[in-house]
């Protein structure tokens, strides 16, 4: 798979919502699109697959974070805004690991990093998180890890 591959599908997505005349898909892929092109712009590189996908993530959980003060504000209409664009950019997400994947991998990860104790957290995460970028919640992972650790 190339370094452009989400790229190139998210463009192609783009093209599709043209064509549909799909305005609020549309508005939503030129979001993630020009988010792609700040990064590259103010950093002056070229993203590769594992950094947009990095971007995706940042970018779902700033809407949930939206979604929940929307809520809590009661204010529906952008609640409903702030949902639909998180299932339209988590279309470019790979799937969501289950709860046993999930554990499994934390278990091999604490195992193949002989941890002992909450001060190997941070060498449990750094195997972790290039794995489940994209795939899974990092601040739940992060706290399966510590009950794992402390338990």
């Amino acid at each position: 798979m190339s370094d452009q591959a989400l790229t190139a599908t998210i463009k192609a997505a783009m093209k599709d919502a043209m064509k549909a005349r799909d305005k609020e898909r549309l508005g939503t892929i030129r979001l993630i699109l020009s988010e792609f092109k700040r990064i590259e712009v103010d950093e002056r590189i070229e993203l590769d697959d594992a950094r947009a996908l990095a971007v995706l993530d940042k970018m779902v959980k700033q809407r949930r974070d939206s979604a929940d003060q929307y809520q809590k504000a009661g204010r529906d209409e952008l609640e409903a805004q702030e949902n639909y664009e998180i299932g339209v950019i988590q279309e470019f997400l790979p799937a969501q690991l289950g709860e046993d994947e999930l554990s499994a991998m934390v278990d091999a990860a604490i195992a193949a990093s002989d941890a002992t104790g909450m001060q190997a957290m941070g060498a449990v995460m750094a195997r972790l998180k290039p794995q489940l970028q994209g795939r899974a919640d990092i601040g739940a992972v992060s706290q399966l890890v510590k009950s794992r650790l402390t338990g």
